[in-house]
């Protein structure tokens, strides 16, 4: 069972949209929902009204659906799990989760995720792989959890799991903090990889990998037109490729990560789809 959640754990959307493209690689049909009613404040997750079929007004609420896909020449099927991080009552969300993969007698959880870092778009992509399964840690080469601090429902479903003994692994992909309001397709490239090299199944990411290349160019043409942005991002680059430099440079010559963010968002939405003006 894999399973990634819109909100606190999903930056750039890339969990998500990773989850999404596995989905749709392979023949998934939904088999079951979670109830939203009592998981949600719907003043703070609204569900949304769209018209159908021009006139019908219809009603999406916050949505937690499980989808199976049978895959070929594996011993079992692949159980999907496409949600909305709860507003409420965590727990009781997560024992629903545990019953499910327990009814579809999953062998693994892995949940995906995303977190914001001091990191530069024109590098690999960062990932790592978290367990508290000894025979997981030894097998994939993962590192058992040392992070302290507040989590999300993915780090309470990955404890969940270890309570229950059923197997489960955490992918984490770090997405640049100056485009985290973008969805951003190169890290959920990436997280759909290790995907891959956690399960041992195959993902057609062709079509990933032109728009994660697409959107490297864009974000690469608007860095290169804000100087600002441009030696904040180098910056990045170099403390990257530097493991072991020791003196970076004086910050203060620098717009603070936050200012940078909010400048270059900015400056994406005046750039628009086609170039300087033209979203304006």
């Amino acid at each position: 069972m894999v399973c990634a959640f819109k909100g606190w754990n999903d930056a750039g959307e890339a969990a998500t949209a990773a989850l999404a493209y596995i989905r749709g690689s392979f023949d998934a049909r939904d088999v079951a929902e979670i109830d939203p009613e009592e998981f949600y404040d719907f003043t703070a997750v609204r569900p949304t009204v769209r018209l159908a079929d021009g006139s019908v007004r219809e009603i999406d609420w916050p949505s937690n659906t499980f989808s199976v896909a049978p895959v070929q020449g594996a011993d079992g099927d692949l159980v999907l799990l496409h949600g909305v991080e709860p507003s409420l009552r965590w727990r009781r969300f997560t024992d629903d989760v545990i019953g499910v993969a327990r009814e579809l007698r999953a062998e693994m959880v892995i949940t995906l995720g995303a977190l914001l870092a001091d990191v530069p778009h024109s590098r690999p992509v960062s990932i790592n792989g978290i367990t508290s399964d000894d025979s997981l840690i030894e097998r994939l080469g993962f590192e058992p959890p040392t992070y302290e601090g507040p989590t999300g429902i993915v780090g309470i479903l990955q404890q969940a799991c270890a309570a229950a003994g059923i197997p489960a692994v955490s992918l984490w992909a770090s997405v640049p903090h100056y485009v985290a309001a973008s969805p951003n397709p190169k890290v959920a490239l990436a997280l759909v990889r290790a995907f891959e090299g956690a399960t041992s199944l195959a993902v057609d990411g062709g079509e990933l990998e032109e728009a994660a290349e697409d959107y490297e160019r864009q974000v690469t043409a608007a860095v290169a037109s804000d100087p600002e942005v441009k030696a904040f991002v180098e910056r990045l680059e170099s403390a990257m490729d530097d493991a072991n430099a020791e003196n970076p440079p004086d910050e203060g010559r620098l717009p603070s990560a936050d200012t940078i963010a909010s400048d270059f968002q900015r400056f994406l939405r005046q750039r628009g789809p086609e170039g300087p003006g033209q979203g304006s």
